[in-house]
């Protein structure tokens, strides 16, 4: 019988105040539309876009320990396919352009695994910001989807089941935000369930010791590339969210620093849990608000608290009460 080393949850949530916290914030955003100005509901339906990205990179980091600053162009491509597949001044329906758009980024992340999972470490970080550049160049430099300055998309309408959802033009920022809400929770409660299967434990074993993964007989260079696949994908869904959203896409969107915030957010949430990366993508989103009000030294601001952060809590946001802070860099640099 072959035995996979570590348990399958590790990236959850093991004691009863951690479960109950991840219910309270869920509760606490339902209903923060209905308390705040619109402005700030479309603020939080900014970070829960960008932590929908920085999960699907989870997926690869913390949980298989691969980085990759290649992910990004998944979340732009799958943008692009919205913008490409909706006939000018016609709006598609959101549950045909949200399976076509993750089914092109898992597709391109699926040729891109290919050939990038056949490196390691460093090289690995190449190949993958190698490829996400060519997306962009795809995007930058030919007029495929407005050029340089992008274009206008109209957006998908929010609809399922021969039901449409019709908000005035004033709460439309409502459906929007509760899609966005809906999508996250899914792809959390998706992922922590794949991470309990066998499918899972290969890939925490993968990323404690690849080699010993394949001497039990697990082929891993499959394992990653679905892995690979299924990240391109959920980050396809991030995409389709952006451009359901902000109804624009320009190049900057498919640009590597997509990858680089996703990670950032990963690590200020906590590279070693599954709610790490939510919770670094509204610290990030926060923090940003908060210091474009204190000053016009915005990134310094920015700077110095991810500093600190990182300094003084190895574990993230996310290991904020717990006990056991001196597993964190195991956690970090596993």
């Amino acid at each position: 019988m072959i035995e996979v080393p570590l348990r399958t949850t590790r990236l959850l949530p093991h004691t009863l105040l951690g479960r109950i916290g991840l219910v309270v914030l869920a509760a606490a955003i339902t209903v923060l539309p209905w308390l705040v100005p619109s402005y700030y509901a479309e603020l939080v339906t900014s970070a829960m876009i960008a932590a929908m990205l920085a999960l699907s990179m989870q997926l690869l980091v913390g949980a298989t320990g691969l980085v990759s600053l290649g992910h990004g162009a998944f979340y732009g491509l799958a943008a692009y396919v919205v913008y490409l597949i909706s006939p000018e001044n016609v709006a598609l329906p959101i549950w045909i352009t949200l399976p076509v758009a993750m089914l092109v980024a898992g597709a391109a992340a699926c040729v891109v695994g290919l050939f990038s999972l056949r490196t390691t470490g460093f090289f690995f970080l190449m190949v993958t910001l190698a490829f996400g550049q060519m997306i962009f160049f795809v995007f930058h430099d030919t007029k495929l989807g407005g050029g340089t300055d992008g274009a206008y998309l109209t957006k998908p309408l929010i609809s399922a089941f021969g039901a449409t959802l019709d908000l005035p033009r004033k709460q439309k920022y409502l459906g929007t935000y509760y899609v966005a809400l809906v999508q996250l929770v899914a792809m959390y409660l998706g992922l922590a369930m794949l991470l309990q299967t066998l499918f899972g434990r290969a890939l925490e074993g993968i990323r404690v010791n690849e080699h010993r993964m394949r001497a039990i007989g697990f082929d891993t260079f499959k394992i990653k590339l679905i892995a690979f696949t299924l990240a391109g994908a959920l980050a396809g869904a991030a995409g389709h969210m952006w451009a359901l959203h902000r109804g624009f896409v320009n190049p900057e969107i498919v640009g590597w620093h997509q990858s680089a915030e996703a990670l950032l957010m990963i690590l200020l949430g906590g590279l070693g849990s599954l709610h790490g990366p939510i919770l670094g993508a509204l610290a990030l989103t926060g923090l940003g608000e908060v210091a474009q009000l204190l000053t016009e030294r915005k990134l310094l601001v920015e700077g110095l608290v991810i500093l600190a952060v990182v300094i003084l809590l190895p574990r993230g946001l996310a290991g904020l009460g717990s006990r056991n802070t001196s597993n964190g860099a195991g956690d970090r640099h596993g």
